[in-house]
């Protein structure tokens, strides 16, 4: 697949994680021109300086990891995002509140937030890995009503990341309303292939690098 770059979201989102870190992600998002950068809210303005010149967008996670912060700080940071640059926003959905068929709470989260970030795309982290079928497809339902733009798989951080019976299953319920994007523990360039068959229009992945470039991970 000679347009892989254009799926990738290269992605930074570890605890430790540096400014000169980040200063070295975006060097690789224009240098092998990689849909955008995904990093912690905190530093989506170092981002936006950084890809000023650039076609690469600044994706900042919400709410990031757990979800389990209250709606008016998600949407505080946010907004905040927004103001420093951010082009679109990853939130992760209350887990817990989903979980306890709270979903009148979690639809409400998911427009105030797309409701503060205006035309920018919205993606709707679900964390698949703590949810059943029916779960999925009701938080995809969800999704689709608040209003947002995409539904992503996972944080990366939970009990395992994205997979593909998800991925597919997910495919089934949004119909090409949605995007669908892809991420945790994607590696090489066949599985990123694979998710993208399988419906990902997006792949979040820190191996963006070694997944388009390196012969070796092109090989099954």
């Amino acid at each position: 697949m000679t347009n892989l770059h254009t799926y990738i979201e290269h992605t930074l989102l570890k605890p430790t994680t540096t400014v000169k870190d980040v200063v070295k992600l975006c060097d690789e998002a224009k240098q092998y021109d990689f849909y955008g950068v995904c990093v912690n809210s905190c530093y989506a303005l170092l981002a936006s300086t950084e890809l000023k010149d650039s076609p690469s967008k600044v994706i900042a996670t919400i709410g990031f990891p757990l979800g389990a912060s209250s709606t008016k700080s998600k949407v505080a940071e946010a907004k905040q995002a927004v103001k420093d640059g951010a082009d679109e926003i990853d939130m992760v959905i209350n887990i817990g509140f989903f979980k306890s068929e709270h979903t009148k709470y979690v639809s409400k989260e998911i427009r105030a937030i797309k409701t503060a970030i205006g035309r920018r795309q919205l993606k709707v982290i679900i964390e698949t890995c703590y949810l059943d079928e029916a779960e999925i497809l009701m938080a995809c339902e969800i999704v689709r009503l608040a209003g947002a733009d995409f539904v992503k798989t996972s944080t990366g951080f939970g009990d395992n990341g994205a997979q593909l019976k998800d991925v597919e299953l997910i495919r089934t319920k949004v119909d090409g309303q949605l995007g669908i994007k892809a991420s945790g523990g994607i590696k090489t360039a066949n599985q990123a292939i694979a998710f993208i068959v399988a419906g990902a229009t997006r792949i979040g992945t820190s191996n963006g690098v070694s997944i388009v470039y390196d012969p070796k991970n092109h090989e099954k």
